[in-house]
């Protein structure tokens, strides 16, 4: 299934995509697409509904992010060895975990704003992992069995402010607007090798990102399960597994957005954003 979210925000109606790529209405059987119904036992029942019989949703829609009331939304830096090389990093011996504030989650569709001061806002095409039940000291064996299903994400990032301005990486990742995700939750019955996804960003047309998930370091069941060795993982958390080569501070010379441009990226599976960018209000 191809979950999604729809309407204006914080009034969001949760729904589903038929094969036809039309939205259909969940809102009689689920309040909405978040951490307590996103369990095997739920997903299963909706699963079961007949797609034809539910509502149409009519006319144009604004589709918001995948996930209600997102918990953590974690994220692994320099994931993919091809990707550490372009930024002159060396590649981890375990897994670089940050956090992402909620608060920079939007629908896959919105505006990217680019921050007071900012002259180094970059982009990133990212795998999302949406959790679907508690995991806790979870083995690598097990890990997928938590997993509810996958996104596009776009983890947007500050570079002077992620870099330059000392701390942690938190400064520059988790700006309003700097969390895109969706268009829908895929769920992961629909994805059979979470390892074997092409991804792709653009920039005013130029593809600057073309990877794939093949490349990664730490592999999806992997992350679950170390993760899971820390914090417990919950119902609706979502994990950015890093992105491929072609971010902004890779290209020579480097290249970041500006205000009025035109952003899309996508993942094999998982469907596309398109962002416009805009300046915050000075």
């Amino acid at each position: 299934m191809k979950l999604l979210r729809y309407g204006n925000p914080g009034q969001e109606r949760p729904g589903l995509l038929d094969a036809q790529g039309r939205i259909r209405d969940l809102s009689q059987h689920i309040n909405d697409v978040g951490g307590d119904t996103l369990s095997t036992q739920n997903l299963t029942l909706l699963a079961s509904l007949s797609i034809e019989s539910l509502p149409l949703v009519e006319g144009s829609q604004r589709i918001g992010p995948c996930v209600a009331n997102v918990g953590k939304f974690i994220c692994i830096g320099l994931n993919y060895s091809d990707h550490a090389a372009e930024t002159g990093a060396t590649v981890p011996p375990e897994p670089i975990v940050f956090m992402k504030a909620t608060s920079s989650i939007c629908g896959p569709n919105d505006g990217i704003e680019i921050p007071r001061g900012s002259e180094k806002t970059d982009w990133e095409v990212e795998l999302g992992v949406v959790i679907g039940k508690t995991a806790k000291y979870v083995s690598e064996e097990h890990a997928l069995e938590y997993v509810a299903g996958y996104c596009v994400v776009n983890d947007l990032s500050e570079r002077a402010f992620q870099i330059e301005r000392e701390g942690q990486w938190c400064k520059g990742k988790g700006c309003d607007t700097f969390g895109p995700i969706g268009p829908w939750l895929v769920t992961r019955d629909e994805i059979a090798d979470p390892q074997n996804l092409g991804m792709w960003l653009e920039v005013d047309g130029h593809r600057y990102q073309n990877g794939s998930t093949k490349t990664m370091v730490y592999g999806v069941a992997y992350l679950v399960s170390y993760l899971s060795q820390f914090m417990s993982l919950q119902p609706g958390d979502i994990i950015s597994t890093g992105t491929p080569p072609g971010v902004g501070l890779g290209q020579q010379p480097p290249v970041y957005l500006r205000p009025d441009q035109h952003v899309q990226l996508g993942i094999e599976g998982l469907g596309e954003q398109r962002q416009k960018t805009y300046a915050a209000d000075v």
